[in-house]
């Protein structure tokens, strides 16, 4: 009882009020959580480790003049090269079927390398205005088409961490179309046959062993014999009438 007497509350005067005031807003300030604060992955976005370092710039497996080395590569490369850009993009992508860029390449590529072809050859039967024009449509296309594949080449790039070899991935397909074709097909073939290699373990689960003891076998072929006896057993019971 008197420790309870002895406890009581002091009013505060304005005076000894705090004289701090939060202002509007002040709580709902965004709070740095070094948890939270963590690098991802510009591709595909999963956190890295704090002991992470990018990787250097790797160079590419084989040169750009080294179609030969495979000669299947080349010989696609050199006669249908609409086709070779078609594997390589659905090897980078696996959503996008190879038949749309085999199109797109065979209309704006070797379409226009005939049109420029047939137009050289009937130089003089084409009023040269019509044929400046075309050449200019020809240059044109051949610029945006170099930039499409080199956009190609930049995307493999940035998956392998390879460095431009030997300029920027746009110009290398504007003046060497076909050998950047055929090193980009070597590159992903050789380094998803890498990875087929080293990737695929296959495991088996052991069988399923079962064990039975003699006794349990014994006691599952006596227990019908029992079961027969008692039913005759029972079958032989006869009703008699006890007088008291």
């Amino acid at each position: 009882m008197d420790e309870r007497n002895e406890l009581h509350y002091v009013k505060l005067t304005r005076d000894q009020s705090p004289l701090e005031d939060i202002t509007p807003g002040e709580l709902n300030q965004p709070i740095d959580v070094p948890q939270l604060a963590v690098r991802k992955c510009i591709e595909c976005g999963q956190p890295l480790p704090e002991s992470y370092a990018p990787p250097a710039d790797e160079a590419w497996t084989t040169g750009i003049f080294g179609c030969a080395e495979d000669n299947e590569n080349c010989m696609t490369g050199l006669f249908c090269p609409c086709v070779l850009f078609g594997r390589n993009v659905e090897r980078l992508n696996e959503e996008t079927p190879w038949t749309g860029p085999c199109i797109c390449h065979a209309i704006f590529i070797e379409g226009g390398a005939a049109l420029a072809a047939i137009t050289t050859i009937f130089n003089g039967y084409i009023d040269p205005g019509t044929a400046f024009l075309i050449y200019e449509g020809l240059l044109f296309s051949w610029w945006m088409c170099g930039i499409y594949t080199g956009q190609v080449r930049q995307t493999l790039q940035k998956k392998y961490h390879l460095k431009n070899s030997p300029c920027d991935p746009c110009c290398v397909h504007c003046w060497l179309h076909w050998c950047a074709l055929c090193q980009e097909h070597r590159e992903m073939k050789g380094r998803l046959s890498d990875n087929i290699g080293s990737e695929i373990t296959i495991v088996n689960p052991p069988p399923i062993q079962e064990m039975k003891t003699t006794n349990n076998a014994n006691k599952e072929k006596a227990e019908p014999s029992s079961t027969r006896n008692n039913n005759n057993d029972h079958t032989g019971l006869e009703l008699q009438v006890v007088n008291i």
